[in-house]
Protein backbone atom coordinates (compact mmCIF):
# COMPACT_ATOMS: atom_id res chain seq x y z
CA UNK A 1 0.00 0.00 0.00
CA UNK A 2 1.22 3.83 -1.13
CA UNK A 3 0.25 6.25 1.75
CA UNK A 4 0.32 9.85 1.38
CA UNK A 5 0.78 13.02 4.08
CA UNK A 6 -2.83 13.39 5.57
CA UNK A 7 -2.07 16.03 8.03
CA UNK A 8 0.50 17.08 10.10
CA UNK A 9 1.07 17.64 13.76
CA UNK A 10 2.14 21.48 13.73
CA UNK A 11 3.33 22.40 17.29
CA UNK A 12 4.60 25.95 18.36
CA UNK A 13 4.83 26.44 14.72
CA UNK A 14 7.08 23.56 14.25
CA UNK A 15 5.89 20.35 12.66
CA UNK A 16 6.43 17.90 15.47
CA UNK A 17 4.69 14.52 13.54
CA UNK A 18 2.55 13.39 10.30
CA UNK A 19 -0.16 11.31 9.70
CA UNK A 20 -0.04 9.27 6.37
CA UNK A 21 -2.45 7.16 4.80
CA UNK A 22 -5.65 6.55 2.15
CA UNK A 23 -8.20 8.86 1.49
CA UNK A 24 -10.61 9.66 -1.19
CA UNK A 25 -14.02 11.62 -2.21
CA UNK A 26 -16.73 10.18 -4.53
CA UNK A 27 -18.86 12.47 -6.53
CA UNK A 28 -22.47 11.62 -6.85
CA UNK A 29 -21.48 10.13 -10.06
CA UNK A 30 -19.54 7.65 -8.95
CA UNK A 31 -16.25 9.71 -10.15
CA UNK A 32 -13.39 10.48 -7.75
CA UNK A 33 -13.50 14.23 -7.03
CA UNK A 34 -10.58 13.86 -4.90
CA UNK A 35 -7.99 11.01 -3.92
CA UNK A 36 -4.58 10.83 -2.06
CA UNK A 37 -2.56 7.52 -1.38
CA UNK A 38 -3.46 4.31 -3.13
CA UNK A 39 -7.08 4.38 -2.32
CA UNK A 40 -7.64 0.72 -4.45
CA UNK A 41 -5.09 -0.87 -2.08
CA UNK A 42 -7.60 -2.80 0.48
CA UNK A 43 -7.64 -1.93 4.17
CA UNK A 44 -9.46 -3.83 7.09
CA UNK A 45 -12.51 -0.78 7.68
CA UNK A 46 -13.07 -2.25 11.36
CA UNK A 47 -16.41 -0.56 12.71
CA UNK A 48 -16.89 1.31 9.53
CA UNK A 49 -18.61 -1.85 8.17
CA UNK A 50 -21.11 -2.09 10.67
CA UNK A 51 -23.89 -0.20 8.31
CA UNK A 52 -22.80 -3.04 5.69
CA UNK A 53 -23.06 -5.72 8.09
CA UNK A 54 -26.88 -4.58 9.04
CA UNK A 55 -28.02 -4.47 5.28
CA UNK A 56 -26.71 -8.27 5.02
CA UNK A 57 -28.50 -8.93 8.14
CA UNK A 58 -31.49 -7.23 6.72
CA UNK A 59 -31.81 -9.19 3.42
CA UNK A 60 -31.68 -12.16 5.90
CA UNK A 61 -34.54 -10.84 7.10
CA UNK A 62 -33.98 -9.52 10.32
CA UNK A 63 -36.87 -7.66 11.55
CA UNK A 64 -35.37 -4.30 13.08
CA UNK A 65 -36.02 -0.41 12.61
CA UNK A 66 -35.31 2.78 13.93
CA UNK A 67 -33.33 3.09 16.90
CA UNK A 68 -33.01 -0.91 17.48
CA UNK A 69 -31.46 -0.79 13.85
CA UNK A 70 -29.09 1.94 14.43
CA UNK A 71 -27.61 0.12 17.60
CA UNK A 72 -26.88 -3.04 15.19
CA UNK A 73 -25.08 -0.85 13.57
CA UNK A 74 -23.20 1.00 16.50
CA UNK A 75 -20.08 1.18 18.26
CA UNK A 76 -22.08 2.49 21.24
CA UNK A 77 -20.77 4.01 24.16
CA UNK A 78 -22.86 1.47 26.64
CA UNK A 79 -24.47 3.76 28.48
CA UNK A 80 -28.10 2.66 29.94
CA UNK A 81 -30.26 2.92 27.10
CA UNK A 82 -27.46 1.38 24.41
CA UNK A 83 -27.38 -1.67 26.81
CA UNK A 84 -31.16 -1.79 27.78
CA UNK A 85 -31.76 -1.90 23.88
CA UNK A 86 -29.33 -4.84 23.21
CA UNK A 87 -31.09 -6.70 25.50
CA UNK A 88 -34.56 -5.84 23.84
CA UNK A 89 -32.95 -6.92 20.80
CA UNK A 90 -32.08 -10.27 22.52
CA UNK A 91 -35.52 -10.70 23.78
CA UNK A 92 -37.41 -10.53 20.93
CA UNK A 93 -35.82 -13.58 19.95
CA UNK A 94 -36.09 -15.48 23.48
CA UNK A 95 -32.50 -14.77 24.27
CA UNK A 96 -30.50 -13.15 27.35
CA UNK A 97 -26.97 -11.70 26.90
CA UNK A 98 -25.32 -14.93 28.11
CA UNK A 99 -25.71 -15.59 24.37
CA UNK A 100 -23.32 -13.01 23.10
CA UNK A 101 -20.42 -14.30 21.95
CA UNK A 102 -18.27 -11.24 21.34
CA UNK A 103 -15.17 -10.20 23.69
CA UNK A 104 -15.80 -9.13 26.99
CA UNK A 105 -15.07 -5.04 27.92
CA UNK A 106 -15.81 -2.10 29.81
CA UNK A 107 -18.62 0.62 28.51
CA UNK A 108 -16.54 3.40 25.99
CA UNK A 109 -18.23 6.10 27.77
CA UNK A 110 -15.84 7.17 30.14
CA UNK A 111 -18.85 8.11 32.96
CA UNK A 112 -20.09 4.77 32.50
CA UNK A 113 -17.09 2.97 32.59
CA UNK A 114 -15.86 4.65 35.89
CA UNK A 115 -19.42 3.73 37.49
CA UNK A 116 -19.27 0.11 36.13
CA UNK A 117 -16.10 -0.39 37.97
CA UNK A 118 -17.23 1.38 41.34
CA UNK A 119 -20.43 -1.01 41.40
CA UNK A 120 -17.56 -3.60 41.32
CA UNK A 121 -18.75 -5.20 37.60
CA UNK A 122 -16.48 -7.30 35.66
CA UNK A 123 -16.15 -6.75 32.20
CA UNK A 124 -18.43 -8.55 29.85
CA UNK A 125 -19.94 -8.97 26.57
CA UNK A 126 -23.08 -6.77 27.01
CA UNK A 127 -21.16 -3.65 27.88
CA UNK A 128 -18.63 -4.31 25.15
CA UNK A 129 -19.42 -1.44 22.18
CA UNK A 130 -20.16 -4.33 19.54
CA UNK A 131 -22.74 -6.11 21.61
CA UNK A 132 -25.93 -4.56 19.52
CA UNK A 133 -24.54 -5.66 16.39
CA UNK A 134 -24.06 -9.17 17.85
CA UNK A 135 -26.81 -9.38 19.35
CA UNK A 136 -28.67 -8.74 15.69
CA UNK A 137 -26.62 -10.96 14.63
CA UNK A 138 -27.49 -13.73 17.03
CA UNK A 139 -31.36 -12.71 16.29
CA UNK A 140 -31.25 -12.95 12.19
CA UNK A 141 -29.64 -16.62 12.82
CA UNK A 142 -32.69 -17.67 14.90
CA UNK A 143 -35.20 -16.36 12.38
CA UNK A 144 -33.24 -18.43 9.80
CA UNK A 145 -32.85 -21.26 11.83
CA UNK A 146 -29.22 -21.19 11.49
CA UNK A 147 -26.70 -22.06 14.45
CA UNK A 148 -26.19 -19.54 17.55
CA UNK A 149 -23.24 -21.44 18.81
CA UNK A 150 -20.61 -20.48 15.65
CA UNK A 151 -21.70 -17.37 14.25
CA UNK A 152 -18.70 -16.39 14.40
CA UNK A 153 -17.66 -18.95 12.11
CA UNK A 154 -16.18 -17.16 8.63
CA UNK A 155 -18.15 -20.34 7.28
CA UNK A 156 -21.52 -19.65 9.19
CA UNK A 157 -24.37 -18.94 6.40
CA UNK A 158 -24.49 -15.26 8.68
CA UNK A 159 -20.78 -14.58 7.99
CA UNK A 160 -21.39 -16.08 4.08
CA UNK A 161 -24.13 -13.39 3.33
CA UNK A 162 -22.04 -10.92 5.07
CA UNK A 163 -19.11 -11.38 2.58
CA UNK A 164 -21.20 -11.35 -0.51
CA UNK A 165 -22.98 -8.19 0.99
CA UNK A 166 -19.68 -6.09 1.59
CA UNK A 167 -18.68 -6.84 -2.09
CA UNK A 168 -21.61 -6.07 -3.78
CA UNK A 169 -22.26 -3.01 -1.81
CA UNK A 170 -18.06 -2.04 -2.83
CA UNK A 171 -18.76 -3.26 -6.16
CA UNK A 172 -15.43 -4.78 -5.51
CA UNK A 173 -14.22 -8.39 -3.88
CA UNK A 174 -13.19 -9.08 -0.34
CA UNK A 175 -9.82 -8.93 -0.81
CA UNK A 176 -8.91 -10.64 2.82
CA UNK A 177 -10.68 -11.29 6.12
CA UNK A 178 -9.61 -11.83 9.56
CA UNK A 179 -10.81 -11.68 12.93
CA UNK A 180 -12.40 -8.57 14.26
CA UNK A 181 -11.45 -7.06 18.36
CA UNK A 182 -15.16 -8.17 18.97
CA UNK A 183 -14.53 -11.71 17.57
CA UNK A 184 -16.35 -11.36 14.12
CA UNK A 185 -14.89 -11.47 10.72
CA UNK A 186 -13.47 -8.61 9.55
CA UNK A 187 -13.21 -8.20 5.71
CA UNK A 188 -10.89 -6.31 3.60
CA UNK A 189 -12.15 -3.83 0.88
CA UNK A 190 -10.29 -0.83 -0.53
CA UNK A 191 -10.87 2.72 0.66
CA UNK A 192 -12.56 3.99 -2.63
CA UNK A 193 -15.07 0.38 -1.87
CA UNK A 194 -15.89 1.49 1.23
CA UNK A 195 -16.79 4.91 0.00
CA UNK A 196 -19.04 3.32 -2.83
CA UNK A 197 -20.54 1.30 0.19
CA UNK A 198 -21.61 4.23 1.66
CA UNK A 199 -23.12 6.01 -1.24
CA UNK A 200 -25.26 2.99 -1.95
CA UNK A 201 -26.60 2.79 1.74
CA UNK A 202 -26.65 6.81 1.48
CA UNK A 203 -28.74 6.75 -2.03
CA UNK A 204 -31.27 4.30 -0.99
CA UNK A 205 -34.48 4.93 -0.06
CA UNK A 206 -37.94 3.22 0.75
CA UNK A 207 -38.21 -0.13 2.56
CA UNK A 208 -34.68 -1.50 0.87
CA UNK A 209 -32.44 -3.09 3.58
CA UNK A 210 -30.05 -0.39 2.90
CA UNK A 211 -32.89 2.55 3.10
CA UNK A 212 -33.73 1.01 6.50
CA UNK A 213 -30.05 1.23 7.54
CA UNK A 214 -29.71 4.99 6.23
CA UNK A 215 -32.70 6.30 7.77
CA UNK A 216 -32.00 4.71 11.50
CA UNK A 217 -28.52 6.17 11.22
CA UNK A 218 -29.88 9.70 10.52
CA UNK A 219 -32.51 9.57 12.76
CA UNK A 220 -30.83 7.83 15.49
CA UNK A 221 -27.49 9.08 15.41
CA UNK A 222 -27.19 8.74 19.70
CA UNK A 223 -28.12 4.83 18.98
CA UNK A 224 -24.97 4.63 16.55
CA UNK A 225 -22.46 6.77 18.64
CA UNK A 226 -23.80 7.52 21.85
CA UNK A 227 -24.04 11.10 24.40
CA UNK A 228 -20.34 13.09 23.30
CA UNK A 229 -19.18 10.86 20.15
CA UNK A 230 -17.86 12.92 17.19
CA UNK A 231 -20.02 10.35 14.73
CA UNK A 232 -23.13 11.53 16.67
CA UNK A 233 -22.33 14.93 16.52
CA UNK A 234 -21.14 15.02 12.75
CA UNK A 235 -24.25 12.91 11.84
CA UNK A 236 -26.52 15.90 13.66
CA UNK A 237 -24.50 18.59 12.05
CA UNK A 238 -24.78 17.42 8.63
CA UNK A 239 -28.48 16.83 7.47
CA UNK A 240 -29.09 13.45 5.81
CA UNK A 241 -25.53 11.85 6.15
CA UNK A 242 -24.91 8.65 6.87
CA UNK A 243 -21.59 7.97 8.99
CA UNK A 244 -19.51 5.25 10.45
CA UNK A 245 -16.19 4.98 12.29
CA UNK A 246 -13.95 2.64 12.50
CA UNK A 247 -11.12 1.02 14.74
CA UNK A 248 -7.37 1.76 13.76
CA UNK A 249 -8.50 5.27 11.98
CA UNK A 250 -10.92 4.96 9.17
CA UNK A 251 -14.01 6.84 8.90
CA UNK A 252 -16.47 6.96 5.70
CA UNK A 253 -19.39 9.15 5.11
CA UNK A 254 -22.24 9.59 2.49
CA UNK A 255 -24.72 11.87 1.32
CA UNK A 256 -28.47 10.99 -0.04
CA UNK A 257 -27.43 12.09 -3.76
CA UNK A 258 -24.22 9.72 -3.57
CA UNK A 259 -21.48 11.92 -2.70
CA UNK A 260 -19.40 10.05 -0.54
CA UNK A 261 -15.77 10.28 1.24
CA UNK A 262 -13.48 7.71 3.29
CA UNK A 263 -10.68 8.00 4.98
CA UNK A 264 -7.99 5.14 6.49
CA UNK A 265 -4.97 6.44 8.61
CA UNK A 266 -1.96 4.44 8.64
CA UNK A 267 -0.26 4.92 12.14
CA UNK A 268 -4.20 4.44 13.71
CA UNK A 269 -3.75 7.80 15.37
CA UNK A 270 -7.81 9.37 15.64
CA UNK A 271 -6.58 12.20 15.86
CA UNK A 272 -6.45 13.16 12.20
CA UNK A 273 -9.39 11.00 11.22
CA UNK A 274 -12.15 13.27 12.02
CA UNK A 275 -10.29 16.74 10.77
CA UNK A 276 -9.29 14.64 7.35
CA UNK A 277 -13.12 13.07 6.83
CA UNK A 278 -14.18 16.98 7.40
CA UNK A 279 -12.02 18.05 4.69
CA UNK A 280 -13.11 15.80 2.45
CA UNK A 281 -16.62 16.57 3.00
CA UNK A 282 -16.35 20.36 2.21
CA UNK A 283 -14.18 19.09 -0.59
CA UNK A 284 -17.39 17.65 -2.04
CA UNK A 285 -19.44 21.04 -1.08
CA UNK A 286 -20.83 20.59 2.34
CA UNK A 287 -20.86 23.62 4.32
CA UNK A 288 -19.14 25.68 1.97
CA UNK A 289 -20.63 28.99 -0.11
CA UNK A 290 -23.38 28.05 -2.47
CA UNK A 291 -23.86 24.73 -1.03
CA UNK A 292 -26.55 22.99 -1.54
CA UNK A 293 -27.04 20.67 1.26
CA UNK A 294 -29.16 22.94 3.37
CA UNK A 295 -29.27 22.95 7.16
CA UNK A 296 -25.80 21.95 7.91
CA UNK A 297 -24.38 23.33 11.25
CA UNK A 298 -20.88 25.07 10.38
CA UNK A 299 -20.03 25.59 13.57
CA UNK A 300 -20.01 21.89 14.68
CA UNK A 301 -17.91 20.96 12.05
CA UNK A 302 -15.25 23.41 13.11
CA UNK A 303 -15.28 22.34 16.43
CA UNK A 304 -14.96 18.81 14.88
CA UNK A 305 -12.47 19.34 12.49
CA UNK A 306 -10.27 21.68 15.23
CA UNK A 307 -7.20 19.08 16.78
CA UNK A 308 -5.50 21.37 19.28
CA UNK A 309 -2.42 20.56 20.46
CA UNK A 310 -1.63 21.80 24.09
CA UNK A 311 1.35 22.49 25.71
CA UNK A 312 1.49 23.21 29.82
CA UNK A 313 -2.04 22.72 29.44
CA UNK A 314 -2.72 26.05 27.04
CA UNK A 315 -3.14 25.66 22.71
CA UNK A 316 -0.12 25.72 20.89
CA UNK A 317 -0.51 24.76 17.77
CA UNK A 318 -3.20 21.73 15.97
CA UNK A 319 -3.61 18.79 13.66
CA UNK A 320 -3.68 20.30 10.21
CA UNK A 321 -4.87 18.58 7.00
CA UNK A 322 -2.77 18.95 4.08
CA UNK A 323 -3.17 17.90 0.52
CA UNK A 324 -7.34 17.99 0.21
Amino acid sequence: MTHALLARVVRSGFVEGEHQGTAVALDADGSVAAAVGDVDAPIFPRSANKPLQAVAMLRAGLDLDGHLLALAASSHSGERFHLDGVSRILAAAGLTVDALRNTVSLPLDDDERLAWLRAGRSPSSHAQNCSGKHAAMLVTCVENGWPLDSYLSPGHPLQVLVAQTVADLAGEPVAAAGVDGCGAPVLAISTVGLARAFARIARAAGRTPEGRVAEAVRRHPEWLGGTGRDVTTLLRAVPGLVAKEGAEAVYAAALPDGRAAAVKVADGGDRARVPVLVALLRRLGVDVPGSDVPGVDPDALDALADVPVLGHGERVGSVEVVAL
